[in-house]
């Protein structure tokens, strides 16, 4: 297995000129509106615990 040399050579140095970089904000037109958060709340929907019996003696009479 080879290992990884590491070159002897001078470092080369890259010289960027500035740029001047004009633009503007990107928004929506309007105000700021600051909501409160909902409470916490409890679920109104149940877990039926007994829905398939209550299906099958639904369906029973059909």
């Amino acid at each position: 297995m080879a290992q990884a040399s590491a070159q002897d050579g001078e470092a080369t140095t890259y010289d960027f000129e500035d740029d001047l970089v004009q633009g503007d904000l990107v928004r929506p037109d309007g105000e700021l509106l600051n909501v409160r958060r909902r409470g916490r709340r409890a679920s109104l929907i149940r877990v039926r615990e007994h829905f398939i019996p209550e299906m099958l003696k639904s369906v029973e009479n059909l």
